[in-house]
């Protein structure tokens, strides 16, 4: 469905990545207003603004003042986009500045706004950036992380702008969502991903064909919608999703550390990983070799369960999603699910049948979750996304205490 935009776009280096995002927008049939800031056409002109729009480009509240402006370009729109969103376009807005056209349609606008910040490490961990970062998304706009990568010159680190195509699908998802595009602005979500690796020797490991596009779909869909995320990723080949923390590991004893560090203030902790349940008894610091005709016996040690440990300390309020992942179909599966569920102290679990060519690496899924109190909910058939966003409207129906969000760098 065709929907109104407007893209701001602040005075950055990465201005240029927007021209990629207001192509994507326009493709998808949205009718795009694109309001540079004066800086940014410093970056890239009017003209390209105007070619890939086919809307006239503005900058001051000056400029066709008989139409209004800098009250009728916000009224109209459905969505806001500001990308890239400066460290100085951040603190106009959050101190309701309006010394020109883009601040004062962020004054006038009452759709959805999303801001994309981009701009130096050091300054995106100011604590002034911080407290206008925290503003504006307590006022209910969607603020997503910057991506860690190369900046400009030889810099590198946290503040490099999401890629477009990330950034089309989080504005892609607050135009479904509409007035429930930014529910969970204010919480903290921490999501596991991938399969863990435990290794034999320095070349050979035990593991499992999790891809992780479910748990990057819970951390994409949850960011998003506002919420505060951090990704615990394990082995997986897939792009960052845009505006979530992302912290990488390995083995499962690496997934245990960074759940239990990450889970400490998170009003949700959706574990999507699928970590191996064992490991070598005993590491060989060399390749073990092939004896002739005689295979090795492998003795294996019993791994922790990182969803069990944190349902014995589980604060209040705070949600935990367990999965079950089963070959057993049917009321066999669904009662190792049940099993599951108590043992982990959960307050939901994601139920489905895995196997050869099921489910893992899949676009699609279908799922069963299911409460102690014996309430089960099917959701799906339906893309990953779409199983990720009725999820997480089951785990934020319920009654939750809010956390406060840490200090931060904590």
């Amino acid at each position: 469905m065709s929907s109104r935009i407007v893209l701001g776009v602040s005075g950055g280096i990465a201005a240029y990545k927007a021209c990629e995002l207001l192509r994507r927008l326009t493709e998808a049939g949205h009718a795009v207003r694109v309001i540079p800031t004066a800086a940014a056409l410093e970056f890239v002109g009017a003209p390209t603004w105007a070619a890939l729009s086919g809307e006239p480009v503005a900058v001051d509240v000056w400029d066709d003042v008989h139409e209004v402006p800098h009250v009728k370009v916000g009224r109209s729109a459905d969505l806001v986009v500001v990308a890239p969103a400066t460290a100085d376009l951040l603190a106009r807005a959050a101190h309701g500045m309006a010394d020109d056209l883009l601040t004062n349609t962020l004054l006038t606008a009452r759709c959805p706004l999303l801001y994309v910040p981009a701009m130096h490490t050091e300054m995106w961990e100011h604590p002034a950036t911080a407290e206008n970062v925290a503003t504006l998304r307590r006022r209910g706009a969607v603020v997503l992380e910057p991506a860690v990568g190369r900046l400009t010159g030889a810099d590198t680190g946290k503040g490099r702008l999401p890629e477009p195509d990330e950034i089309f699908a989080a504005a892609s998802r607050m135009l479904r969502r509409g007035d429930l595009a930014a529910d969970l602005a204010g919480r903290r979500v921490v999501v596991t991903a991938g399969g863990t690796r435990e290794f034999l020797d320095p070349v050979r490991f035990l593991g499992n064909s999790s891809s992780g596009k479910q748990g990057h779909a819970f951390a994409r869909a949850a960011a998003a919608r506002g919420a505060a995320v951090t990704l615990i990723a394990a082995n997986v080949a897939l792009p960052d999703p845009a505006g979530v923390d992302v912290v990488r590991v390995v083995t499962t004893e690496e997934l245990r550390v960074a759940t239990h560090r990450a889970a400490e203030g998170a009003d949700a902790v959706v574990m999507a990983a699928a970590p191996c349940d064992y490991r070598p008894a005993e590491y060989s610091n060399v390749k073990l070799k092939k004896s002739e005709g005689v295979a090795p016996v492998l003795p294996l040690a019993l791994n922790p369960d990182i969803a069990a440990e944190l349902g014995r300390k589980k604060p209040s309020g705070q949600v935990l999603v367990a999965f079950a992942a089963e070959t057993a179909e049917g009321p066999a599966g669904l009662e190792h699910a049940r099993a599951k569920l108590a043992s982990k102290n959960a307050d939901l679990i994601v139920f489905n049948v895995v196997g050869r060519d099921r489910v893992f690496g899949a676009d699609d899924s279908a799922v069963t979750v299911i409460d102690p109190a014996g309430g089960v909910a099917e959701v799906g058939p339906g893309s990953k996304e779409a199983i990720a966003d009725e999820v997480l409207d089951l785990v934020f129906a319920r009654p939750l205490e809010r956390r406060p969000r840490p200090p931060e760098g904590a």
